[in-house]
């Protein structure tokens, strides 16, 4: 006891010059953390409301550049006094120890924090959009973007969770990045024997009067008589004869709904010509 009351009247301000560094430090440590975290959580709202998300699942960054000024900052107090030196030495080496033990137990934890730190700042996808991840083909609408995961609700209304660090290293497609205009392929595989050039007539009929179609051609290109769908052979295989539509829509969602449309008239349409399909009908693909 006696120990401790010396070494605290030894702490006491005899020499005022003593503290004025370690007060000053301290100061510049409160302005800079307030200024940073003004500028820090001005850019969250604004990446937010780009995003869509809620700031508050960015506020921690904040506040965690806040704690390490400040951190940096009690560093400096202690080395300045040199009672509170060798104590500052222990405490911060025993943090130190344990902040490394918490790092390699969290690690995984950390890379998913820091990959959603990264999707805010470079923005691959937005909330909203319609991607599709290439290696496992998993596809659809991003629902939500957090910390931990993003959330892709998919055509069955099922959610798709994936952490953040495995998205970040994914190939990305993209529908609605910069462009959210479709190009729509109409894809059907029709008999030799069949009429090919009234199966391709009635394709581009049918697509023409989709309300959801739109047509992109310019004044000059409508001027020469340009087709608004182009229609075309892309194939003659041992089955059948390989026809496409090119149809363009405003969006993934209503160019599903358009082909789903286009399909059924084509069948209908194909059996009252006596158009036959091919044994193997090739599967639709969407481009």
């Amino acid at each position: 006891m006696l120990i401790l009351s010396v070494w605290f009247l030894d702490l006491l301000p005899n020499k005022v010059e003593r503290w004025v560094e370690p007060l000053v430090v301290i100061g510049v440590a409160f302005v800079v953390g307030r200024i940073l975290s003004f500028l820090i959580k001005r850019y969250i709202k604004k990446s937010s409301q780009v995003l869509k998300v809620d700031p508050t699942n960015y506020s921690f960054i904040q506040h965690a550049v806040s704690l390490i000024v400040f951190i940096i900052a009690t560093f400096f107090v202690f080395r300045t006094i040199p009672q509170l030196r060798t104590v500052g030495t222990t405490i911060f080496a025993g943090a130190g120890i344990l902040a490394a033990i918490i790092g390699f137990a969290s690690q995984e934890a950390f890379s998913n924090i820091i990959s959603g730190i990264f999707l805010v700042i470079y923005k691959p996808f937005s909330v909203g959009d319609y991607i599709k991840l290439v290696s496992n083909g998993y596809s659809g609408v991003v629902e939500d973007i957090n910390l931990r995961h993003t959330v892709i609700r998919s055509i069955e209304n099922r959610r798709i969770v994936i952490p953040n660090s495995v998205i970040s290293r994914e190939s990305i497609l993209n529908s609605n990045i910069n462009d959210q205009r479709i190009h729509n392929h109409i894809d059907v595989t029709i008999q030799y024997q069949s009429d090919v050039e009234l199966a391709l007539r009635i394709m581009q009929e049918i697509c023409e009067k989709q309300p959801q179609f739109i047509d992109l051609r310019s004044d000059d290109e409508k001027a020469v008589g340009k087709p608004a769908v182009a229609v075309q052979i892309v194939e003659l295989g041992e089955s059948g004869v390989k026809c496409r539509a090119a149809v363009w829509s405003a969006n993934n969602e209503s160019g599903g709904a358009m082909k789903a449309r286009i399909l059924l008239e084509l069948k209908l349409k194909f059996d009252e010509n006596k158009i036959r399909f091919a044994e193997t009908q090739q599967n639709q693909r969407h481009d």
